[in-house]
């Protein structure tokens, strides 16, 4: 390649810091925020919706931005992320660190003053969960991913606090709703990068565990708790029997396919259940908000 080409490819300073925010990854997170505010609204106030999205959006980029920073080393050993800004060399840590600080301290202010102080303290636990506790333990070990579950479950909770001023027991199943759907998610996704996340040193379950039948088990557990827990939304009164029963039935499907995966765990298996994953959840959301409409 000439320099004149090299040059050409190399990626613009402003790409750089869009990838370091990782906007694609966070807008399904930011969606639960909103979707989270609107079960709890009795009616939705547009200024504090716009608040809580912004606010919850540069908490989450922030948070992303965190991880880049902590992790640049191991991100340069793997091939799916040999590419992000740090490994690069596009941006430096210290500058890193300061995008990322800015912009969580920023998300946290739209949070307290567009929405509430106990929305702004959710998020605020989901930063210090994601980038303080869930980052270092993928480290040292399997169990880190549970941990990881719970800052990547808090967003819907941030949305209802923002609506309700309260922490009540529909928050708490929205949470586990996210909190079930990752674990499958999560595991499908490793078990097809296991070889990059070992060169890495990543302590996760599809690494230690080298028949994945523990992995297998468990995604099959999750999946289930997630059919259960979304047919729970009609007595606690987030939305009406049908649609409920049509959440757990879209539910059981992502059950089969973590069953497939989990007699034979395969590359084409695996790949299905992560696709899977990424309609499953949608799906549970468009159900549950339209059978919240109907009440």
């Amino acid at each position: 390649m000439t320099l004149l080409a090299a040059e050409a490819a190399r990626p613009s300073r402003a790409s750089l810091w869009l990838a370091l925010a990782k906007p694609r990854l966070n807008a399904l997170a930011v969606a639960t925020v909103g979707i989270g505010y609107y079960l709890g609204a009795g009616t939705v106030d547009l200024g504090v919706l716009l608040s809580v999205l912004a606010g919850s959006g540069l908490v989450a980029a922030g948070g992303a931005a965190f991880n880049q920073v902590s992790e640049r080393d191991l991100d340069a050993l793997m091939a799916r992320t040999r590419y992000r800004p740090l490994p690069l060399g596009g941006i430096s840590p210290a500058a890193g660190q300061l995008f990322a600080t800015v912009l969580s301290v920023a998300g946290l202010i739209v949070l307290a003053l567009g929405a509430n102080l106990l929305a702004a303290a959710v998020a605020l636990a989901t930063l210090v969960s994601y980038a303080w506790v869930y980052t270092p333990l993928k480290r040292r070990t399997p169990w880190a991913v549970l941990a990881g579950a719970v800052p990547g479950a808090l967003p819907p909770v941030i949305g209802w606090a923002a609506a309700t001023g309260a922490l009540t027991l529909e928050a708490w199943l929205l949470f586990g709703i996210v909190f079930a759907w990752q674990l499958p998610h999560f595991h499908s996704l490793a078990w097809l990068h296991r070889d990059d996340y070992a060169r890495a040193g990543f302590r996760v379950l599809a690494v230690v565990d080298p028949n994945g039948r523990r992995t297998g088990l468990e995604s099959v557990f999750w999946a289930a708790a997630l059919a259960g827990l979304s047919l729970l939304a009609a007595p606690v009164g987030l939305t009406s029997w049908v649609f409920a029963v049509a959440a757990a039935a879209f539910s059981a499907v992502f059950v089969l396919l973590a069953a497939r995966f989990a007699l034979d765990r395969n590359p084409v298996r695996a790949r299905a259940l992560f696709l899977g994953s990424l309609v499953v959840l949608p799906l549970i959301w468009i159900a549950l908000v339209a059978g919240h409409a109907t009440l």
